[in-house]
């Protein structure tokens, strides 16, 4: 992957988790696993988003009480910040490694094909995470969505920086919009997600990539290599 690119993308996919040392009071030993309350927690905000989550919600599915919750992630805020670390690092690692791509197309093929499998898991909720959150309209949820926002402008940047070069090199037409292939894709991701929500099947959702990468645009230079 090129450098730049990788640090870019750093930002939104973070390459590793954030490690939890809350100290344990009175030298009593902490009677949970950490990771596993945080992956229980990621399921509840993925299922029924910021808002939707209660501390009931958290607190059951995680099995612990409160006031370890608060000890060891600090406020829902703070979990939810967490386990959205989590989502990324686990579950939109294909983001990542689509940079690598050796070409502009394989680069899209890599991400719709990643979203899509990411739909169609048999273990893990529907839709998508940063989705659910962005379109959190409460005033405690405003700076979960402004996080969420930031995050996805950090990950357009890295995937515009990539679609340069491959301009530059003659993979993408001197024409091309850039910054409108990248909204492009990424508007397709999120459809995707919203439409496999809503029931659509792994057929569907396989008919709704492969017209994506029909309207793709090819340069001259366009290796053949696959992605």
């Amino acid at each position: 992957m090129h450098g730049l690119d990788a640090r870019r993308f750093a930002h939104y996919i973070p390459v590793v988790m954030e490690m939890f040392n809350c100290i344990a009071t009175k030298g009593r030993p902490r009677e949970f696993d950490v990771d596993e309350a945080l992956a229980a927690a990621l399921r509840v905000f993925w299922s029924k988003g910021y808002e939707g989550a209660s501390l009931t919600d958290l607190t059951e599915a995680m099995r612990i009480t409160r006031p370890s919750l608060y000890a060891a992630f600090g406020n829902k805020e703070s979990l939810f910040r967490k386990a959205l670390d989590l989502y990324e690092q686990e579950k939109l690692a294909y983001m990542r490694r689509a940079l690598e791509a050796p070409t502009a197309r394989g680069v899209a093929e890599r991400l719709l094909r990643g979203a899509m499998e990411a739909q169609c898991s048999e273990c893990e909720p529907k839709g998508c995470l940063g989705v659910i959150s962005s379109v959190a309209c409460g005033a405690e949820a405003e700076a979960i969505r402004e996080e969420v926002i930031a995050r996805r402008r950090s990950s357009h940047k890295a995937l515009i920086e990539r679609f340069e070069q491959a301009k530059r090199e003659g993979d993408l037409p001197a024409h091309a919009d850039i910054g409108g292939l990248t909204g492009y894709l990424f508007a397709v991701m999120q459809g995707m997600a919203i439409q496999a929500g809503s029931g659509a099947s792994r057929d569907d959702l396989e008919r709704v990539l492969e017209t994506s990468l029909m309207m793709w645009p090819c340069g001259d230079s366009t290796p053949a290599a696959k992605p």
